[in-house]
């Protein structure tokens, strides 16, 4: 009895022992299987929220520089263009507008802009200021050659010569047809872009005088 006893005590001893030991192999090893895999899904999870974040910080700011930049490549280089022009004024802005009157061929040449910075030119016995244009009829310009002189021939040929320039009056007799309706045509041009001031007299012709009354009805014309 006692050694059965003790048998069974150790059988059930064993066997708990077994179980227990059974138990202890299974349990703690899936609970910290369970916690591993948990940890890990936890962070992976912190991983990705923290970089996605992170990576939508990082684009942001990138914008924002962006941004930034365009704005002061847009911006800064007004900026510069303005201060380089600051104080330059063009020869258009800085004078009065010109008083109607007419001009003989000697005293249109006095405005050929080299030595006066207005600008005039006749086109068809018309002539106009087109100081606001110096770009192109100024000293440096590709229409230089026509300041202070007639260039109807110039124009209706298209020649940038000094062959088409002439020291005397010049009436166009022997320009053809298809010549002088480009002449009108550039004068119409001229009107539409340009002050007119006044006629170009031909050689014994007298200038006509001017009220300032039609002179302000003209310049309201043209504006």
């Amino acid at each position: 009895m006692a050694a059965g006893d003790g048998d069974v005590k150790l059988g059930t001893l064993g066997s708990g022992s077994d179980s227990s030991s059974d138990g202890s192999s299974e349990s703690p090893g899936g609970a910290g299987d369970t916690a591993e895999g948990g940890g890990w899904a936890a962070a992976a999870l912190a991983l990705l929220t923290g970089g996605g974040e992170m990576l939508l910080n990082v684009v942001l700011v990138a914008l924002v520089l962006l941004g930034a930049y365009r704005l002061w490549v847009r911006w800064g280089r007004r900026g510069l263009g303005a201060g380089a022009g600051a104080g330059e004024e063009s020869p258009a802005a800085s004078l009065p507008r010109m008083k109607k009157r007419d001009f003989s061929l000697e005293q249109l040449r006095q405005y050929d802009g080299s030595h006066n910075p207005r600008i005039l030119l006749a086109v068809n016995g018309k002539v106009f200021d087109v100081t606001k244009g110096s770009k192109f009829y100024g000293p440096a310009g590709p229409y230089g050659i026509f300041a202070g002189r007639d260039a109807s021939r110039g124009l209706a040929t298209f020649c940038l010569d000094k062959d088409a320039l002439r020291d005397e009056y010049d009436d166009l007799s022997d320009l053809n047809a298809v010549q002088m309706e480009s002449v009108r045509e550039w004068e119409m041009q001229f009107k539409e872009k340009y002050d007119y001031v006044g006629r170009l007299l031909k050689p014994g012709e007298e200038p006509s005088e001017y009220t300032d009354e039609e002179d302000t009805k003209d310049h309201n014309k043209q504006d």
